[in-house]
């Protein structure tokens, strides 16, 4: 009788070497949760609450943003203005867009360490992200303003978490709740909801209250976070990773419902989105994304019939 060849110790331990390397980057890109998302969703009926990121369409991509040396960080959406907002951290400055990704106005920061995040609050109200320092930042901004100077705005710094640059790196507000979310990049990923912050009552005492929710941070099958966008139609998050090539849709639960893929090939894309930085979102829900270096892309979702 022929007996059947042991394998080989050497090609086993190879074997298993590959395998737990595998399963390694597996579990750090979060790819099994990613993958068995994408699978339930296969049998889920659609819900009829989500925003439906993974129906968006690119309609510009990569449009070089001219006139600018320095890289964009983040983007928010002003509805009163009709533009969009920016920042530079090397040499800071906050930078108005238009709806097509042009350069209609800049502003200089004074005193501003590391900003990374920009959010509208209200009418020429705007909340600046310091991500070194952990600083929140109010700021006013009116039609001739030039410049801003961090040590006369209103401030505080919440110095949680703090490990080395993987700090603040996304804002997103919540107008009728009156939350602030801030997204902490990694090591730990975390959102955090921030109460208190702006003060819009001088005559109430100021007291500000951060809280956060584990159970949702640790559902979110990314790497990082670069961005978030509040959605105030659904009450929904957006929140945007780099190194994962995704947006990712939160219900008002911090359940994941829909994504948004970044990669070449997807969403329309001739090639993969280099490095997002910021999300937003106008009012009648079209997705305008900057990434390094300085590249502007729109998202639309086809009209249903």
């Amino acid at each position: 009788m022929r007996r059947f060849a042991r394998p080989k110790p050497l090609m086993f331990i190879v074997t298993m070497i590959a395998l737990i390397v595998l399963l390694a980057v597996g579990q750090y890109g979060r790819l099994f949760e990613r993958g068995w998302f994408n699978l339930h969703r296969l049998w889920q009926p659609v819900n009829d609450q989500s925003i439906g990121l993974d129906r968006y369409q690119v309609v510009l991509e990569g449009q070089v943003i001219e006139g600018l040396t320095d890289d964009v960080s983040a983007l928010t959406y002003d509805p009163v203005r009709k533009s969009l907002f920016t920042v530079t951290n090397k040499h800071s400055e906050l930078i108005e867009l238009s709806l097509d990704g042009k350069i209609l106005r800049r502003i200089a920061l004074v005193g501003f360490g590391d900003p990374e995040a920009v959010e509208f609050i209200s009418a020429d109200t705007y909340v600046i992200a310091d991500e070194y320092q952990q600083r929140l930042i109010k700021v006013h901004l009116e039609r001739d303003t030039t410049f801003l100077d961090a040590a006369e705005a209103e401030q505080i710094t919440l110095g949680v978490h703090s490990s080395g640059n993987k700090g603040f790196e996304g804002l997103a507000y919540d107008s009728v709740g009156k939350r602030l979310f801030v997204a902490k990049e990694r090591d730990p990923m975390l959102i955090y909801e921030v109460h208190g912050f702006p003060h819009f009552n001088p005559e109430k005492s100021y007291a500000v209250h951060v809280i956060n929710n584990p159970k949702r941070d640790a559902g979110m099958f990314v790497r990082d976070l670069s961005s978030l966008q509040y959605d105030e139609r659904s009450g929904h998050l957006m929140a945007l990773s780099d190194e994962s090539r995704l947006i990712l849709e939160l219900d008002v639960d911090g359940r994941p419902l829909s994504t948004l893929s970044l990669s070449k090939g997807s969403q329309g894309l001739q090639k993969a989105v280099p490095q997002a930085e910021g999300i937003a979102m106008d009012d009648d829900g079209t997705m305008y994304l900057v990434s390094e270096p300085n590249l502007f892309y729109i998202f639309k979702k086809p009209a249903q019939n």
